[in-house]
């Protein structure tokens, strides 16, 4: 399939341009990146609580941070998230510290904001067991025939409806539970005077120790170059090492752009990112192979074209491969990056970066690359033809 006839366009003629935007694009990424102390990484690399919380309502979020740090908890980040009514908040954590500490001085410091009524269970943070014995409890259901086995069952199912989407942890009116088996007026409500709808719930909390994160970044960082470095040797054994060490530079260029558009657009690189970043590696690498050994091809073809000439050949005959591959994957990845969710927004961002900056990369870096190592062998070979 091609959309479009033969191209002769000159790539090679405008480098110089595009080397500049990359410098600039790099520039930029290094100097917010010394701004901001460096990279912003995730709790993954550093260490921290993480703590998921969706809300009834939009919350304030500056009234939530003064809340928590009059408390002495170091907030690292307070992101809003899906239409602002959830909240993602990082908290630091201090070596020696339970996992279950963050949660407590959480739900303390929410309920200081909402505080609970008095005498009742809040049901959207409640486990089904506890449930079961509020509505044990209750004089109605105690002299209903249902077991107390039966009263668990149907407790469970209750907080399964309330945990699965489209409620996602959250009840906002006692209505909605109504559809739920077994869930029958009286129980209904037992439920309204035994517990209450809270003004949150927490979704979710991670704990990672500071040792763990610091092994994390060091796994990390191996990965990374050990991918860099297998892709250099593939490269020089099937072609020649500049070939390799041009990729390799391409490569370097990508994650280089990618972390700088991380930092510029303040977002945190976890776990999931470097697994991204890998990703790009080998995306961007592949695409500079396609091209290189379309060059290799050509050379045995066309022996009188310039190495420019045939470096823009080889560029303008797999151009409709490039925009065809290229254009679906930033479809795909794009519509993550909408779709995804918050969970998977900074996987999906690296790679709409990554598929952009890894296709600008093999055509603009990678093939300048080797025209910059020509220009300096003939000008070895002109000074040793002077000197003799």
């Amino acid at each position: 399939m091609q959309f479009f006839g033969e191209t002769k366009i000159d790539f090679l003629g405008r480098r110089k341009i595009f080397i500049v935007l990359s410098l600039v694009l790099l520039a930029a990424g290094a100097i917010s990146l010394v701004l901001k102390g460096g990279p912003k990484l995730g709790i993954d690399f550093k260490g921290g609580t993480l703590v998921y919380v969706k809300f009834q309502q939009e919350p304030d979020v500056s009234a939530i941070r003064q809340a928590l740090t009059s408390k002495g908890l170091a907030v690292s980040t307070l992101q809003p998230f899906e239409d602002g009514q959830e909240l993602k908040i990082d908290l630091d954590l201090e070596i020696g510290e339970a996992a279950t500490s963050g949660k407590e001085q959480m739900m303390a410091t929410l309920e200081s904001l909402f505080p609970p009524e008095a005498g009742k269970l809040d049901f959207n943070n409640a486990a089904g067991t506890a449930i079961a014995d509020r509505l044990r409890s209750n004089a109605a259901v105690a002299a209903s025939p249902l077991t107390s086995d039966e009263i668990l069952e149907l407790s469970e199912r209750l907080a399964n409806f309330r945990d699965q989407p489209p409620n996602s942890g959250l009840i906002k009116e006692f209505s909605a539970l109504a559809s739920v088996e077994g869930a029958t007026p009286d129980i209904m409500s037992a439920l309204q005077e035994e517990t209450y709808l809270g003004a949150f719930a927490i979704r979710g909390v991670e704990v990672v120790g500071p040792k763990v994160g610091k092994d994390l970044q060091l796994q990390a960082l191996r990965a990374t170059l050990f991918a860099l470095g297998g892709m250099l040797v593939y490269i020089a054994f099937r072609f020649e090492w500049i070939y390799g060490f041009a990729a390799v530079v391409a490569v370097f260029h990508d994650v280089l752009v990618t972390v700088g558009f991380f930092s510029l657009f303040g977002r945190e690189i976890e776990l999931t990112v470097v697994a991204a970043l890998l990703t790009l590696v080998g995306y961007s690498m592949n695409d500079t192979i396609v091209i290189f050994d379309r060059v290799r091809e050509n050379r045995k073809l066309t022996r009188r074209l310039s190495l420019e000439e045939l470096l823009n050949l080889s560029v303008n005959q797999t151009l409709g491969r490039t925009v065809l591959t290229s254009g679906l994957t930033l479809i795909a990845v794009l519509c993550l990056f909408i779709f995804g969710g918050e969970v998977l927004r900074g996987f999906s961002f690296a790679l709409v970066v990554g598929v952009l900056v890894g296709t600008y990369s093999s055509i603009f870096i990678a093939s300048p690359i080797l025209l910059w190592w020509q220009g300096v062998v003939a000008s070895k070979s002109a000074g040793g033809g002077k000197r003799r």
